[in-house]
């Protein structure tokens, strides 16, 4: 019988993914064992939580894809451990799709095969997806309790980059022996003599009368370097011209100055992805505690940058000068196509999709790209005569980019070209080689110490069994990348006539589809506002980069 295998390894297990793959794979094949079963073909996610659904695990995803060809190669599928693959609900709206395509499910707990007609293997697996959502939460709520139990009896750094003006300092041996055997260490908040001087001359400079945009001109003026510039390791996103007005409000209104280090400022949350497909799942998102919510411990954890009485002067003057919240609710999750993609060719900043709902009924809401140097930071030397608001309407690009993606994407033959396998996949086909050799070794070990041995202990064979089961696998899959095929031009060709060219693709297309093509190929735009140009660029693969092609 030829099976799959699926099984998975998420980050939370603070597992080494080979030794959790082969010992999932190890008992998958301690199962199969009894009916001759050999495994052709391996799904395993590695860093997916499992709380994900399969429709968004990515090799999950594949397999799920495989099931619709008739000439996949395996007829049966078997898992290492249910709680690994199901979580919640999960088993009820994956298993019927698996009898649907008429492959079976084999799961070490039920023994043997998932039979669809048994109400005792239905209840065995529902019982398996609720304990792994109840063992998730569990953990969840111990760490969050012993994280606030901590911060509230402790002085040490729990984690996280430390504040803008403050470096880690060594504080001893972390208190559990195992780790302290680790070589980990705990670690406390200290000025750095560095930026601490900055953060004392801000909140100078606020009570004193100074606005947010007044006191970040004066600081990148004066070259003092802001939290993006002096940390570049932590901040590679970030640009490090000049300090943001955001960036000063923000230590303005950070009570760990003051030597009090608050935790549970903010919260995770999970909300469901799309309330008409519950099959879809949750995403995790952070949002901000009420400020009574807030863990502060009895005593200072770390020596103060700002005393009490000039925090408290800054706070109240922030208080007084807030304006009332004028935000308009989310009704929607809107996704902007060109978002992260077009840039200011004058100050090299992003420019920010900006949404105005219509003005009446029959009217279509307007997207703008703006890109507002002075409304959100202070100017860097050199720009300073960059417009206050430069607008670009997202309709006029796209149909731009549109007509220039028809044109550019349209030689079967580039595309046949820039279709082949990717460096990721030139990776991991280089992985599995070192894996597949070092699993050659552990046998040639094996092999010897049974031979060696008049009576070899079952345990030997066993191990040697399984390895060997591992070695094909390994095989199998270096095999099948190996022999990827990239589309031959013809192809191409027949793919393009089939959607009556491409320029009508993509006006039929929907903003979510063309977000998904301009990431996929790389697409990056640079607006000159002076020129009124529009430049565009390709950059989806390490060759094409090379040479870039673009045009204006």
């Amino acid at each position: 019988m030829r099976f799959a295998f699926y099984g998975r390894c998420s980050t939370e297990d603070a597992q080494d993914p080979d030794s959790s793959r082969g010992w999932q794979l190890r008992q998958a094949g301690q199962l199969i064992a009894a009916v001759d079963g050999e495994v052709v073909k391996e799904y395993f996610d590695v860093g997916q939580s499992r709380s994900l659904p399969w429709k968004r695990r990515p090799r999950a995803t594949e397999l799920l894809v495989d099931l619709e060809d008739p000439g996949r190669g395996w007829s049966e599928l078997v898992i290492g451990e249910p709680q690994r693959a199901f979580y919640g609900p999960q088993f009820s709206l994956t298993f019927p799709l698996l009898t649907h395509y008429g492959v079976n499910l084999w799961v070490p707990e039920v023994g043997g095969r998932v039979d669809p007609g048994s109400e005792a293997h239905d209840m065995v697996m529902s019982l398996f997806g609720g304990m792994s959502k109840a063992e998730r939460m569990r953990i969840q709520t111990r760490v969050k309790s012993s994280m606030f139990a901590l911060a509230e009896t402790t002085g040490r750094h729990l984690g996280g980059r430390p504040p803008y003006g403050y470096r880690l300092d060594d504080a001893g041996p972390h208190p559990n022996p195992a780790k302290a055997s680790m070589g980990q260490r705990l670690h406390r908040l200290e000025p750095y003599p560095v930026t601490a001087p900055t953060v004392v001359e801000i909140f100078e400079m606020y009570v004193a009368g100074y606005g947010l945009r007044a006191i970040a001109q004066a600081l990148t003026d004066k070259g003092a370097p802001s939290p993006s510039e002096y940390d570049r390791r932590r901040n590679p996103h970030r640009d490090p011209r000049g300090w943001g007005h955001s960036a000063v409000r923000a230590i303005l209104k950070n009570p760990v100055y003051t030597g009090v280090r608050m935790w549970g400022k903010q919260e995770k949350f999970e909300r469901l992805i799309d309330p008409n497909d519950v099959a879809m799942g949750y995403q995790t998102r952070m949002r901000w505690r009420d400020r009574d919510m807030w863990v502060a411990p009895a005593n200072r954890t770390h020596e103060p940058i700002v005393d009490d009485e000039l925090f408290l002067a800054a706070q109240h003057r922030l208080q007084a000068r807030a304006k009332p919240d004028t935000t308009r609710p989310r009704t929607a999750n809107r996704r902007y196509p060109l978002s992260g993609r077009l840039s200011c060719g004058l100050c090299g900043f992003r420019m920010i999709a900006d949404y105005r709902p219509p003005k009446s009924a029959n009217a279509s809401p307007m997207i703008r790209y703006r890109s507002r140097l002075r409304s959100d930071r202070a100017v860097p030397e050199g720009l300073e005569g960059h417009p206050g608001n430069i607008y670009l309407h997202q309709d006029l690009v796209m149909a731009s980019v549109d007509r220039w993606l028809s044109t550019e994407l349209n030689d079967p033959a580039w595309i046949a070209a820039a279709s082949g396998p990717d460096e990721a996949e030139a990776a991991r086909i280089e992985a599995l080689q070192e894996s597949l050799t070092a699993l050659e070794r552990k046998i040639a070990n094996l092999v010897s110490a049974v031979e060696g041995s008049d009576d070899a202990p079952e345990i030997l064979i066993s191990q040697l069994s399984a390895r060997s089961l591992e070695r094909d696998h390994l095989k199998s899959e270096i095999t099948r990348l190996a022999a990827r095929q990239t589309m031959a031009a013809e192809d191409v060709q027949e793919l393009i006539d089939h959607v009556g060219g491409l320029a009508s693709a993509l006006e039929r297309a929907t903003d979510d589809e063309k977000a998904d093509l301009y990431q996929e190929l790389g697409l990056s735009l640079t607006y000159e506002p002076l020129a009124h140009q529009l430049r565009a660029e390709l950059l989806p693969w390490d060759e094409i980069q090379k040479s870039v092609r673009g045009g204006t």
